[in-house]
Order: structure tokens, then C-alpha cells, then sequence
């Protein structure tokens, strides 16, 4: 099983529009790759308040899927379309990750 993680940093001068991202550029993604995927997440990175520090990131979204050759086989013929759209969301310059899950632990009551 593998994780794309794709982050989109916070720096001076980016921007991010959720409303966007949600309505729009998320059901695109879904509607290319959904079938394909085990599970799609986003998630809005909040600031902690003080004494801590800005967060680095505006956003993380995750694809699980069940090998990387599968997530490929979804992607690839999609992503011009959907690094394409990218502009109407985020200036920021995306950090995309790879992973392989090791362990998946969804806690006691999911396990029942």
C-alpha cells in the first residue's frame, strides 16, 4: 500500500483558495483517480495559536492506493488536466512525497 502526499508549503506570498481546492479542483481529482484510490483525504492545516509557530504548509492531501503501479496507471494519463488546474488554487510550489505504509492503525473501535 502507498501514500502520495502531496504539501503545499507556506511562504511569503502564497496563497491558497480552499473554496476552490474543495469545490472544484477536488471533485475533478476524485472524479479522475477516484476509482482507483483506497482513500482521499485533505486536510487544512490551522495555526496552533500561541506560543507556537505559523505553520509550514496551507494544505496536505493524501491518495492511498494499493500500489504505486495502480496510482500511476490513474494518474498519469490525467496529470497535465490536474497539475494544470493548480494555478486557480495555489501559487505555492508543491512538495509531492511517495510513501509506503508500514503501518495503518485505525484504533480499536475501527478494528471491531
Amino acid at each position: 500500500m502507498i501514500k502520495i502526499t502531496v504539501l503545499y508549503p507556506r511562504a511569503a506570498g502564497t496563497w491558497f483558495d480552499f473554496d476552490y481546492y474543495l469545490e472544484k479542483h477536488m471533485p475533478l481529482s476524485i472524479a479522475r483517480l477516484g476509482s482507483a484510490m483506497e482513500r482521499i483525504t485533505v486536510e487544512r492545516v490551522t495555526s496552533p495559536g500561541e506560543p507556537y509557530p505559523e505553520p509550514g504548509f496551507h494544505a496536505v492531501c493524501s491518495f492511498v492506493c494499493a500500489s504505486r503501479d495502480k496510482f500511476e496507471a490513474a494518474f498519469l494519463p490525467h496529470m497535465a488536466e490536474l497539475q494544470g488546474d493548480a494555478p486557480h488554487y495555489t501559487n505555492s510550489q508543491q512538495i509531492v512525497l511517495l510513501n509506503e505504509i508500514e503501518i495503518d492503525f485505525a484504533g480499536l473501535e475501527a478494528q471491531a
